[in-house]
């Protein structure tokens, strides 16, 4: 299978803070390790948020820079070396790529590594220190790269780095699920994704708070045993603990990002439990962190989707056990980012996952 390159290309550009124009720009070419990928669809983050409105540290520069990190596509074209993957390949990609080299890509933590940004050393985040998929055509290293199961289009394809996202908090957590109950604040994507891989991997009881009844009535189709709509329960707290007979859950997720739900998550786990912090967090934190220091509880963070978690949420969704059609909402050509990226802030029409296709 030949495919025809061509020179030029399609891309969105960042100029500037909340400057982003479609523009032509050279066809990327695949080095040593790499794939050239015809991107098909390519999903909108709240990390490409901050980086439109504020930037990123050790991004390229304004002007020249394609963000982009939650995209698949076809491979076109391999560099020297590859023989992991041919042309025609359906492919999705997980946005870090560790430099191979430090203590902490050794030690498998290549989401935390020390050469984040370096080029020269090998490092790697695509659509945030290298162009990313907001193009027709996006490279790639094959440590980052996975091959699509046939039944998974190419716009679900992109949903396993949201998935991924959330199972890595479960696999720091301490992956063994099954029989616990959860707490998980916060329905925004991936929320709703640790609802979905927590029901999939066993868990007993699945509460999900957060202040959307729409996103909750998501949260209870794809798995959450109980919703609290903490708008409308006076209470959030005593409610989770009557629902765990007063002991908390063993562990908590807190993907929503303020101080009020910091507090909840760690008021909501058991003594000894277990609170991931998966969101970030706009505004400095108080919390009283005697009671997790009393409660001997476990704070414990991740960042983005690492120990390989995006091809076990291929694997997952290829078994359907999870699934991305409920969170993947809306689909624009790229020509129409701008009103994609204004549903996607704006949460029009209930989206959620937004996918722009090149």
């Amino acid at each position: 299978m030949e495919f025809t390159i061509p020179e030029k290309m399609k891309a969105l550009v960042l100029f500037g803070p909340n400057d982003v124009r479609l523009v032509e720009k050279p066809v990327p070419k695949p080095g040593p390790g790499e794939v050239l990928v015809r991107v098909a669809a390519c999903g909108i983050c709240g990390t490409d948020v901050k980086i439109i409105t504020k930037g990123m540290p050790k991004m390229p520069p304004y002007g020249e820079f394609t963000f982009g990190h939650e995209w698949a596509g076809t491979v076109v074209a391999v560099g020297e070396t590859v023989d992991e993957f041919k042309v025609g390949d359906r492919v999705a990609i997980e946005a870090h790529k560790g430099c191979g080299r430090c203590e902490n890509c050794i030690d498998g933590k290549y989401t935390a590594c020390l050469n984040y940004g370096r080029l020269d050393k090998g490092h790697r985040a695509a659509g945030m220190t290298v162009d990313g998929g907001f193009a027709e055509y996006a490279v790639h290293h094959v440590n980052s790269v996975y091959k699509i199961p046939d039944n998974i289009s190419f716009n679900e394809a992109t949903y396993v780095t949201t998935a991924g996202c959330a199972l890595y908090a479960i696999d720091k957590s301490g992956g063994y699920i099954a029989g616990d109950t959860i707490v998980v604040i916060g329905p925004g994507p991936i929320g709703l994704s640790v609802v979905q891989c927590a029901k999939a991997l066993g868990a007993e009881k699945i509460i999900l708070v957060g202040t959307r009844e729409d996103r909750l009535n998501k949260g209870r189709l794809l798995g959450a045993t109980y919703t609290i709509n903490v708008r409308e329960e006076p209470a959030p707290l005593d409610k989770i603990l009557a629902l765990t007979n007063g002991k908390g859950a063993e562990r908590v997720f807190e993907c929503a990002g303020t101080s009020d739900s910091f507090e909840l998550a760690i008021k909501s786990a058991k003594k000894g439990g277990v609170v991931v912090l998966v969101s970030f967090y706009k505004e400095p934190v108080t919390a009283n962190l005697d009671y997790v220091v009393l409660n001997q509880i476990s704070l414990l963070t991740v960042r983005g989707e690492g120990n390989r978690n995006c091809q076990r949420a291929l694997s997952l969704m290829a078994q359907g056990k999870i699934d991305a059609k409920p969170i993947m909402t809306h689909a624009f050509p790229l020509e129409e980012f701008h009103t994609a990226l204004d549903y996607f802030v704006n949460r029009k029409d209930g989206a959620m996952k937004v996918v722009v296709n090149p």
